[in-house]
């Protein structure tokens, strides 16, 4: 990805420690993660900082820094309606929050906190300085208002107005910040994080830093765009694994106009006429009514933390499955690209089953089972090891066991689905699973991948001097959408 004239450079180091590079403290590096060891150069040290940190052995990736998408450009800027429809539309009027619990985090221009609404609100938190001084400032506070403006007799009300608040002002709406964001909102506590932006692509530090909030505990809620019109162009974090992608629809329960198609999508939530807070010097009433999936995100951000703080013995994977699995079916039967699984049903979610834990997640490809990915040690199946899990293929679509195979040892593994998972063995160089060519002949010892629901089973052996960790890949057959697996991996020295 070649960076604009004047971009600063995100640099990953691979090492603990690296930043300790002469040239990296030099050129007066910023470092934005500290979970993901990513530094930010300013562009004109980026050449010579890279050609050091790459000289050194120290270099994972390198990748301008880039500015979000704003998702506004449909914001209709009429006063506030006079009615909240969406109240009833998602079951809000149904059932009584809950007293503050799993925050909800704001990724998003900063929250006018001398705003009526969130003056004297109790449990907002501003993770980092707020700065709402310009009219590109508002969509942070439109947001926020959203998830959860008080119930204090003025204004609006959110979706979850008791809700644990937390802001993180990213600026000008660069990777840099939002992979700071995600840093601080998941080192904090299990949590759910809003974000109504994007880019367009694909990036994969947003991607680790998604699997490391993950991994600590916190949910992605994120808006799937407002790009249905030119042509519902791809936005990340929308399209990545792991994040619950949200879509708009309208008071007829149809899909909005400018709601983005996505094989991503996991559910969808009003976002028409939605009415909202803004700054004053925005709209002197202090409210405004925007269109957008902006505003969507949001009510399912809330919901979850809601649901999330009634029903505490859910872990990450299993509220995720929650929302999407208790949507009310809209449109064409069961999931569609249009509207997911459905719109938002807070009563519904509060009751939906707890659904099967999914372990060891993420764990979709190598990377993320390696030490120093997703924890300092890495994760690793203890054999003989029977595991039940589930793929889906878009959210999680591939499993990666790391198992320890000593010298001369045996690894067998075995599964049985009723969705045609199939199953494959790495050796100990692999990189990822997705390899090709040369690094495929080098590192893939064996693979199954039967027709139907036929048990697949797999073996090898490690005939080096010495142990080494192996890696179990169960991934879904094609044309599979998803569905649950049991896995049996054994180590023997016969």
């Amino acid at each position: 990805m070649a960076a604009r004239p004047g971009a600063a450079v995100l640099v990953q180091l691979s090492v603990p420690g690296g930043g300790l590079s002469p040239e990296l403290r030099a050129a007066h590096a910023r470092l934005v993660s500290p979970a993901l060891n990513v530094w930010r150069v300013e562009a004109a040290q980026a050449k010579r900082v890279v050609a050091a940190l790459r000289a050194e052995g120290l270099l994972a990736r390198a990748e301008p820094d880039r500015r979000l998408v704003p998702f506004t450009h449909l914001s209709s800027g009429d006063p506030l309606l006079p009615q909240e429809w969406w109240i009833h539309d998602v079951g809000d009027d149904q059932t009584e929050p809950p007293p503050p619990g799993v925050p909800v985090t704001v990724i998003d221009t900063g929250l006018d906190l001398s705003h009526p609404e969130f003056q004297s609100r109790p449990n907002t938190t501003a993770l980092n300085p707020q700065t709402v001084v310009s009219m590109d400032d508002f969509h942070g506070t439109a947001v926020s208002s959203v998830v959860g403006a008080p119930a204090n007799g003025i204004g609006l009300v959110g979706i979850y107005p008791q809700a644990a608040l937390q802001e993180w002002d990213f600026d000008e709406g660069s990777l840099s910040e939002l992979l700071a964001g995600l840093d601080a909102a998941s080192k904090r506590a299990r949590g759910v994080v809003n974000v109504s932006s994007g880019f367009f692509g694909y990036d994969a530090l947003l991607e680790q830093a998604i699997d490391r909030a993950l991994h600590r505990g916190t949910i992605v809620v994120a808006a799937v765009g407002n790009d249905r019109e030119s042509g519902s162009r791809s936005f990340v974090p929308a399209s990545l694994p792991h994040v619950l992608t949200v879509g708009a629809t309208n008071q007829s329960d149809r899909v909005a106009f400018f709601s983005n198609r996505s094989a991503a999508l996991d559910l969808a939530a009003p976002g028409v006429d939605i009415p909202v807070g803004v700054p004053t010097f925005y709209d002197p009433s202090g409210y405004a009514t925007f269109d957008g999936t902006s505003f969507s995100a949001p009510l399912v951000a809330g919901a979850a933390a809601w649901v999330w703080t009634v029903r505490s013995q859910l872990d990450p994977t299993q509220l995720e499955d929650v929302m999407r699995n208790s949507a009310r079916d809209v449109g064409r039967k069961g999931w569609d690209a249009d509207t997911g699984f459905g719109i938002l049903s807070i009563p519904a979610a509060l009751a939906e089953k707890v659904p099967p834990k999914d372990p060891q997640e993420p764990n979709d490809n190598v990377n993320l089972v390696r030490p120093h990915a997703v924890t300092a040690s890495g994760t690793r199946l203890s054999t003989p090891a029977r595991v039940r899990a589930r793929l889906d293929t878009t959210e999680d679509p591939d499993d990666v066991y790391r198992v320890w195979v000593p010298t001369h040892a045996r690894i067998a593994a075995g599964t049985r689905s009723s969705a045609n998972v199939s199953l494959a063995l790495w050796g100990p160089k692999t990189r990822s699973v997705y390899e090709r060519g040369r690094a495929l002949r080098r590192d893939l010892v064996a693979y199954s991948q039967h027709p139907g629901n036929r048990p697949e089973i797999v073996s090898g052996r490690n005939g080096t001097r010495r142990g080494a960790f192996y890696f179990v890949d169960a991934f879904l057959g094609k044309r599979v959408a998803g569905g649950g697996y049991s896995l049996k991996v054994s180590v023997s020295r016969r």
